[in-house]
């Protein structure tokens, strides 16, 4: 069956984006970026809310043919274009690059997906991160961890009421400083 990953950079103190939705702070360089498509790469969809999905679409369909670009993002156009890609939102009307627009999280619509063959469900952005794991549908998270202290900003883990136990799978330093953790669910059966 297919997981759902969860795949953020945050900076040290827990934040994914600063106060004005900057993230001028990631530490992407083409190490990290590398990384970045391999494992995308292997990736049955993306999941991601609307914002996510608008900014990714305004850059990455073309990035390929700008001059500027490293190869590593020249990859990763071409990855993200091709890729299956699902995107939660009550107003967006239409969506193009391969996009089904879903209106909201049904649980049991999640469960089905990850039935269906294929590589993983990497879930992006924030909102979309947070309603995932209020219905529990998280089960893994690759957090890329940038040594950098932002002070303030959107923290990616919303408060809930339970506890989710987790297990370190990988943990990988590039050479940026950039920490990659990786860690999956732990089932009640595994306690």
């Amino acid at each position: 069956m297919r997981k759902v990953i969860l795949m953020m950079s945050i900076s040290l103190d827990g934040y994914f984006e600063g106060p004005n939705r900057e993230i001028d702070w990631h530490m992407v360089d083409e190490e990290l970026h590398r990384y970045f498509n391999r494992k995308t790469r292997a990736m049955g969809a993306f999941l991601s809310g609307r914002l996510t999905h608008q900014l990714m679409a305004d850059f990455w369909p073309t990035a390929d043919s700008d001059p500027d670009s490293t190869a590593p993002m020249v990859e990763f156009a071409g990855i993200w274009r091709d890729m299956p890609k699902y995107v939660y939102s009550r107003t967006l009307e239409h969506a193009d690059w391969n996009t089904t627009i879903v209106r909201e999280v049904v649980p049991a619509d999640i469960r089905a997906l990850k039935e269906q063959p294929g590589g993983d469900l990497a879930v992006s952005g924030a909102e979309l991160a947070a309603e995932f794991m209020r219905h529990d549908l998280v089960d893994e998270f690759h957090l890329c961890v940038h040594p950098v202290l932002i002070g303030r900003g959107r923290p990616l883990f919303p408060e809930v009421d339970r506890l989710t136990r987790l297990r370190l799978t990988e943990s990988r330093t590039f050479g940026n400083g950039v920490v990659l953790l990786r860690y999956e669910r732990v089932s009640s059966g595994d306690l």
